[in-house]
């Protein structure tokens, strides 16, 4: 049975730090790439942040480059996305997402919110 399970997720003033994680299981976690996602509310689900299988050539969404960090562990079959000088605008539900040539699957989501 695959599983995402996201974690992590809180209320945090901006400015503040959280770390996301997303243990795997159910499938060879070290094959697949991993993403995160947001969505907030009224507008639709954009990507955050993206790692390959192999760790390297990480990517960011403009808008959080500078400030999230997206690292793995296929040891531990986890993927984590470090968010740093938070902001109002990243409150969002934060979904993690394991992807290999045809096959696609998404956690439950955690959500995330930024406000004083």
């Amino acid at each position: 049975q695959v599983q995402l399970v996201e974690s992590g997720g809180g209320l945090v003033q901006p400015g503040g730090s959280l770390r996301l994680s997303c243990a795997a299981s159910g499938f060879t976690f070290s094959y697949y790439a991993m993403s995160w996602y947001r969505q907030a509310p009224g507008k639709e689900r954009e990507l955050v942040a993206f790692i390959p299988s192999s760790g390297g050539n990480t990517n960011y969404a403009d808008s959080v480059k500078g400030r999230f960090t997206i690292s793995r562990n296929n040891a531990w079959n986890t993927v984590y996305l470090q968010m740093n000088s938070l902001k109002p605008e990243d409150t969002a539900v934060y979904y993690c997402k394991a992807t290999r040539t045809l096959y696609t699957y998404w956690g439950q989501g955690t959500r995330v919110t930024v406000s004083s």
